[in-house]
This record gives C-alpha cells, sequence and structure tokens, in this order.
C-alpha cells in the first residue's frame, strides 16, 4: 500500500508541474490539485512516521545539533 501511495504521490507531482505552467489551468482546476497534494502530503508523511522516519521540527534539529549553517559548511 504505501509503494502505491508514493507512486500516485510521484505521479501527482509530474501532473502538477504541467497544470501549473498552463496559463490557462481555472481556480476550481488548481483547488482540486491542492487537495490531491494534500492527500498526498498526507500520505507520505504518515508513511514516514509508521516507519520510524519522522523529520524532526526545526527547533529539535538546531537543538539536537544536526542542523547545518551555511558557516558551518565552509
Amino acid at each position: 500500500m504505501e509503494a502505491v501511495q508514493l507512486r500516485m504521490g510521484t505521479e501527482l507531482i509530474g501532473h502538477a508541474r504541467l497544470m501549473l505552467s498552463d496559463r490557462k489551468a481555472d481556480a476550481r482546476e488548481l483547488r482540486y490539485l491542492s487537495n490531491r497534494l494534500i492527500e498526498a502530503l498526507q500520505n507520505a508523511l504518515r508513511i514516514a512516521e509508521s516507519r520510524g522516519g519522522r523529520i524532526p521540527a526545526p527547533d529539535e534539529a538546531e537543538s539536537d545539533g544536526s542542523a547545518q549553517t551555511d558557516e558551518g559548511a565552509q
């Protein structure tokens, strides 16, 4: 099921890129696309959480030293 959800999300990203480059896309189509993108993101986050791979919140990343700054990358 996870593989299907992720594949659908990937396909949706491609569709979104095409639709956003089409200046004729109307508000109704863009709202529909936005709702599908939200669903795909929710699925991806659910998958990450179920795998134990939660992305830390920005504050958590900074406090545990895993956030990298431009100064530290030089």
